[in-house]
Parts: C-alpha cells; sequence; structure tokens
C-alpha cells in the first residue's frame, strides 16, 4: 500500500503518466524521491518543494520528446545523449530518463550509455538499494518496484549496493564516496561488505575528476552528523586519495584540548557547527573552515615560538595548506580565499586576554573582515572541553566580545574601518608621489585609528605632519606596523 504522503506527487504526475500510457510505454518515479517519501514519518517531514522529480521510463528521448510535449512549457535536451530529457510544466521542472545500463571501464570517468529494456535492470546499475526503488505510475494503481529490498534497508538503516560492492564501485567509483555521505545523511549502517569494498578499491578514487569529488564531498559536510562519514573516509582509505592532511592530523596529539589526536578533536568542531536559527552566517564555509583550522599543527610540531616563528604559526601554515588542498580539489577562489582566511585567524580571538576594549574589538573586526559572522560561530564551536566550567568561561568571553562589538558599532562604523584620510589626501597633505611612503602613513593612521577610533579629520593631520616630521628621513627603512604575529 502507497502512503497517502506520496499522494500530492502522484496527483502532480497524473497528466504525464497518462500520456506515457496512452502512448504505450511505462513511467516510473524512482530515486531518491522515492527513498525519501518512504522515509518520511509524517506529511509535515516531506519538504514538496525541494523533492527531485526524475522519472525513468520504457521510452527513448525521442519518444520522451513527443509524448510530453503537448503539456511542456518548456523543453531541454542537454542530456540526450544520455538518455534524459528535461522539461518544466508550469513551475515544476521534471528530468525522465530512459531505463538505462550503463557501466564504467576501469579506466573512465564517464559511462557507456546503454538502454535496456526493463526497470530492474535500470535500478540494478543504481548506487544503493535504498536508491533502487521506483513507483510505477501508468499501472492501475501506483505500484512500489523494489527487486533489492531497500524499503526494508530503510527500515533497519542498512546501506547495501543492489549488485556486489565491487562491481558498483567499479562502475562509479564516486559512490565509495557517496557512501560516506549517506552514512552520515540518513545514519544508516554501511554493510560490511562495503567497508571492505571501500577499504580495497580507495585508489580508484584517483579516475574520478576533483570536480565531482568535491561537490560530492560538499554535501557530505553539510550533513547534519558529518562525523560519521569523515570518519568512514578515514577508517577506509578512502580520504587518503583526496585530503591526505587528515591522515596525519590523527597521528598527532592534541594536548590543548586534551584528545589522543588532532582529528578527534577537529571533527568534534565540525559536528559542533550547527545551522542556528538565530544567527545568519556561510554553513558550508564554517563547516570547511572548521575541518582545515587545525591542518598545520601536525607540521607545526615541535616549532617554538621566536625568530620567524609565531605564537600561533601552525594557523599561518594551515592557510597555506588550505589554499593548496582546496586549489587541488578545484574550489572556486572565494570559498578558498573564505576557508583560508578563516583558518589563519581562526585563534584570533585567544590572543585577546586583558578584556575588550575599544581598540581590540576594532583589531577583532578588522581582522575578520567579511567573515565575522562565520569566525565568532568558529571560535564558539572550537570549544571541545568537557570540562563545564571552562566552557561556560568561553561561552562569557564570546558573549562579552559580542556585545562590545556592538556597542562599538553603535558608534563607529566597524564595517567598514579605513583611516580617516585617504591616500590622495596623504600626497597632498605630505607633497609626496605614491610610493611606499604612502603605504606606510596609511598604515600609521590605519593603526591610529584602530587604537583610538574616529578622532575627527584635523586631528588626524596634525598628527599625520608630527608622525611625517619623525619618520621622513627614514621611510626607506620604516617597518610595516602591522605583524601576523599582533592581534
Amino acid at each position: 500500500m502507497i502512503p497517502p504522503r506520496f499522494a500530492p506527487i502522484l496527483s502532480e504526475m497524473e497528466p504525464l503518466a497518462t500520456r506515457f500510457r496512452e502512448a504505450g510505454h511505462r513511467l516510473f518515479l524512482v530515486g531518491g524521491t522515492v527513498r525519501d517519501l518512504l522515509l518520511g514519518a509524517s506529511d509535515a517531514v516531506v519538504d514538496f518543494d525541494t523533492i527531485d522529480y526524475d522519472a525513468t521510463t520504457t521510452a527513448t528521448p525521442d519518444q520522451i520528446k513527443a509524448i510530453v510535449a503537448p503539456l511542456a512549457d518548456a523543453l531541454w535536451t542537454q542530456g540526450e545523449r544520455f538518455g534524459t530529457i528535461g522539461l518544466k510544466i508550469g513551475a515544476r521542472t521534471y528530468e525522465i530518463t530512459t531505463h538505462r545500463a550503463e557501466a564504467y571501464s576501469p579506466d573512465s570517468r564517464k559511462p557507456e550509455v546503454q538502454f535496456a529494456n526493463d526497470i530492474e535492470t535500470d535500478l540494478s546499475r543504481r548506487d544503493f538499494t535504498i536508491n533502487a526503488m521506483a513507483l510505477e505510475l501508468t499501472s492501475d494503481t501506483p505500484t512500489l518496484v523494489d527487486p533489492f529490498g531497500g524499503a526494508a534497508d530503510l527500515m533497519t538503516r542498512t546501506l547495501r549496493t543492489p549488485l556486489s560492492p565491487e562491481e558498483s564501485f567499479s562502475d562509479d567509483p564516486l559512490r565509495m564516496l557517496r557512501a560516506a555521505r549517506f552514512v552520515s545523511q540518513l545514519e544508516v549502517t554501511p554493510d560490511p561488505a562495503i567497508v571492505a569494498a571501500v577499504t580495497a578499491m580507495a585508489d580508484r578514487l584517483t579516475i574520478v575528476s576533483a570536480e565531482r569529488v568535491r561537490i560530492e564531498f560538499d554535501r557530505l559536510m553539510t550533513t547534519k552528523r558529518p562525523t560519521f562519514g569523515l570518519w568512514f573516509l578515514f577508517d577506509t582509505g578512502l580520504v587518503d586519495h583526496f585530503l591526505p592532511e587528515l591522515r596525519l592530523m590523527r597521528l598527532e596529539q592534541d594536548p590543548i584540548h586534551r584528545h589522543k589526536d588532532v582529528l578527534t578533536h577537529t571533527l568534534a568542531v565540525v559536528e559542533n557547527v550547527q545551522l542556528q536559527d538565530d544567527r545568519e552566517f556561510d554553513f558550508r564555509i564554517t563547516r570547511l573552515a572548521a575541518l582545515y583550522h587545525d591542518v598545520g599543527k601536525p607540521r607545526t610540531r615541535g616549532f617554538k615560538e621566536g625568530k620567524g616563528v609565531t605564537f600561533h604559526h601552525h594557523e599561518v601554515v594551515g592557510a597555506r595548506m588550505t589554499r593548496e588542498r582546496m586549489k587541488a580539489m578545484k574550489y572556486p577562489n572565494a570559498d578558498i580565499d573564505a576557508v583560508s582566511e578563516l583558518v589563519a585567524i581562526s585563534g584570533r580571538f585567544h590572543t585577546y586576554q586583558m578584556g575588550w576594549t575599544d581598540s581590540a574589538v576594532r583589531r577583532y573586526v578588522r581582522d575578520a573582515g567579511d567573515y565575522l559572522a562565520e569566525l565568532n560561530v568558529l571560535v564558539r564551536c572550537d570549544c571541545t572541553t568537557r570540562n563545564e566550567k571552562k566552557a561556560k568561561i568561553l561561552a562569557r568571553r564570546m558573549d562579552e566580545m559580542e556585545e562590545r562589538i556592538a556597542e562599538v558599532a553603535a558608534r563607529e562604523e566597524l564595517s567598514k574601518l579605513r583611516p580617516e584620510i585617504d591616500g590622495q589626501q596623504v600626497m597632498e597633505l605630505l607633497n609626496v608621489p605614491a610610493g611606499p611612503a604612502v603605504g606606510a602613513a596609511l598604515e600609521f593612521l590605519m593603526d591610529m585609528r584602530l587604537e583610538e577610533g574616529i578622532l575627527g579629520e584635523d586631528v588626524v593631520i596634525a598628527r599625520l605632519h608630527d608622525w611625517w616630521a619623525a619618520n621622513s628621513d627614514s621611510v626607506g627603512k620604516l617597518k610595516r606596523t602591522r605583524r601576523l604575529t599582533q592581534p
């Protein structure tokens, strides 16, 4: 018996089902849509706006186009060579694909597309049994097609493959990474045969493009419980083929947080980052920053603060490592900049030990730049101690800091921290050309702005002239006033 929560989708797809039925073809709702509808405990948990309306059929692409043309407001054929026709009816988008039986050659990233005549063959080539179910829409009554026991696996929270895991992962190695995502997303337990196959075949992931790996990894990182999947990746060795830094983090002791290793602490921080109704921030970027925030620690083990080494040296190194790894995974430049910058400043909060003066607030906001909201969430989530007293102290310090930011922002435009006069004015006031002198002057002015706030243009100009009188002779030797080692 089909659960009542299927009714809205069945009703919406009935015009399409009628067209295929009259043309003598079968039409099936398929894949994750069927899984999610079966998994839902009530109508309240089914968001019909986000459901994918994916279907498979006995009709060929040319036949699909002819069948749907009278109903479609728009039609597209970019996926036609793979058997997929897209269409839009009203506000709803559908994708209808001819039954497929493709397989991957051992050294190929792309499937050899072959069409099948029956739904069972199509379902057998899908990744997991929970996604290898279909609902026939053209039968006398809607009928669930479940040849591999996907419904039972949903009930027992078991992850299995329709065929052998070796055959499934050989067809598409990305499915090994997708297994980790479902372990987190659906909180299912992988069948031992899946674990064994991923462990044995992990190096096959190397034939998958970096872009596909990155997209699937981001899906894992934005699930509610990503650590389940991340441990799966680590335990099977799959992570070594696209994010090998995690292996070093597992070996590195973390005495500060009293964890057995840095990786255990890191994954706890990742898990702490959750969506919040009362706080707006980039969830995916913050999750990635949490994953990378201590990645530099294994590389800086044994370093002591001193010449050329700052007290947060691992963050500087970690930011560079983050940038290199994300570049290799083909992340967009904006993502790379955001995550690496958050890694670089992730420990900045802890450098303020003497209270949140106006100057400290300005410097913290300046350092955070466009990522203030993300940095604040990351700092809060970086507390993984089981010591309730320490956790409360950190939370109180964070509350005080955010309150102080609000207070200073009410008086000053903190989102646009800059000197009160610009470079053009500096050149005119000091009668100097563009160059190092102007840069040094602007740095002096910025430091004054951070330390003392808004002083007024007259005061700033007078202080600039005093500074220039004392430093003009040695401007070529002036050292930059902003140091990575200074808060």
